[in-house]
């Protein structure tokens, strides 16, 4: 469905897909109501720390959700955060995180433009940087911000709790990083602030913080954090289970392939825009053995490395994976047959005459039942003809364990 043509109900679905919180789905519904009635805007707000050069799949989740704001025709703000990201976000951490020092941090903004406009729209995307704020705030401003914050509240985090009781410190200038980045909502003057699970302490601050400064506290929609190739940690390159999406095509299809049967179905939830039903239907077919799952996480890896290569790449990549799958498959003992020049020979009958399959019947039957494969392709073409080149080998594998290698005469 067209996102412009959605209803009211539809859009909010459409914005709620793979959240955590919704904080609240009522206020959504209302400001979208307003927008849509005033021909005006929501602003959405989703800020990135530039702490390391590169982005890989776990953050697409969220530049997903702003995409699809975008698609509404609501303004989407790629905040960088320069200045935050000299405090460093406590979240999540068990430990102080070393300060950057702005040179790295302007470095790795410059990558991060790059990177986030193979999903969002670049000519309908805000950049800013807090630092043009934050940087400007003095410490008069900052001591206004501090005082609209008690000390006991934000101990209240997780984060902060635990390390008390472990008796690791805890530095003042981590405690101004939430009430700094709810000042980024102020100078905004956000509808809706966006951040992963372990943000959601930060963006509910920036709810009380706008309140303080007498505006409308944001609505809050928090994404879960993508589990990596591993299916246990989140992804993250310090784990090594990550996915870069500047990463070539191949070797980005070729980490997708390596994901469980099961996170499969996570991923096409979190990183594409199947719909939701027909994502049901493929788990169902896929869990009734009506079509194998590596076919279904193929089109997921052709999905994804689409959305950051080409299509064209993406079937490329998908060609020499099977090409190496089929290779790295393949029995080093399997019974050859020599097909000589000339007409091409009926797949079935040279499977009939080398004993593969007991009859032409069972081969047809195997063939609806999608237990055929060339050269690790399945067949559908029960009268398929076959003619291997000079340079060629065809493989062929009936069910699991029977194999017929078919090379020139």
């Amino acid at each position: 469905m067209n996102p412009e043509d959605m209803t009211l109900d539809e859009q909010v679905e459409y914005l709620a897909r793979g959240s955590v919180d919704l904080i609240t789905r009522e206020d959504l519904a209302e400001r979208l109501k307003e927008a849509g009635e005033s021909g005006g805007k929501l602003k959405v707000k989703v800020g990135f720390d530039p702490t390391a050069p590169d982005l890989h799949l776990g953050h697409t989740v969220i530049i997903r959700k702003m995409k699809h704001f975008q698609d509404l025709g609501h303004d989407v703000v790629f905040l960088i955060g320069d200045f935050t990201g000299m405090i460093g976000d406590p979240s999540g951490r068990s430990k102080l995180r070393p300060p950057m020092t702005r040179e790295e941090l302007d470095a790795n903004a410059e990558t991060y433009k790059e990177q986030v406009f193979k999903i969002l729209d670049a000519e309908k995307t805000i950049v800013d940087f807090n630092s043009r704020w934050l940087g400007e705030l003095g410490a008069e401003g900052f001591i206004r911000l501090a005082s609209c914050y008690t000390v006991a509240r934000m101990l209240e985090r997780d984060d902060f709790e635990n390390r008390l009781k472990n008796n690791i410190p805890i530095s003042l200038h981590e405690i101004l990083y939430p009430l700094a980045q709810a000042y980024d909502s102020v100078a905004l003057e956000c509808d809706v602030e966006m951040g992963g699970t372990d943000q959601k302490f930060n963006l509910l601050v920036g709810r009380d913080i706008m309140r303080e400064y007498q505006l409308k506290p944001q609505i809050v929609l928090t994404t879960p954090l993508l589990e990596g190739l591993d299916g246990v940690e989140k992804m993250s390159k310090s784990y090594g289970n990550y996915v870069g999406i500047n990463e070539p095509a191949n070797d980005m299809f070729g980490k997708l392939m390596s994901i469980s049967d099961e996170l499969m179905w996570r991923y096409y939830e979190l990183l594409t825009d199947v719909p939701l039903d027909e994502i049901a239907g493929k788990r169902m077919e896929a869990q009734m053995g009506a079509v194998n799952p590596m076919e279904v996480k193929m089109e997921l890896a052709r999905l994804i490395v689409a959305d950051f290569h080409s299509s064209s790449a993406a079937k490329r990549s998908e060609e020499a994976f099977r090409s190496a799958f089929s290779k790295r498959e393949v029995p080093d003992d399997i019974p050859e047959v020599k097909i000589p020049p000339g007409e091409p020979a009926w797949l079935l009958q040279i499977l009939t005459d080398n004993n593969i399959i007991a009859s032409k019947g069972e081969g047809r039957r195997l063939v609806r039942q999608g237990a055929v494969s060339l050269n690790g392709e399945k067949i559908s073409d029960e009268e398929l003809r076959i003619q291997p080149s000079a340079s060629e080998e065809l493989v062929v594998k009936v069910g699991k364990r029977r194999w017929l290698k078919i090379i020139p005469s």
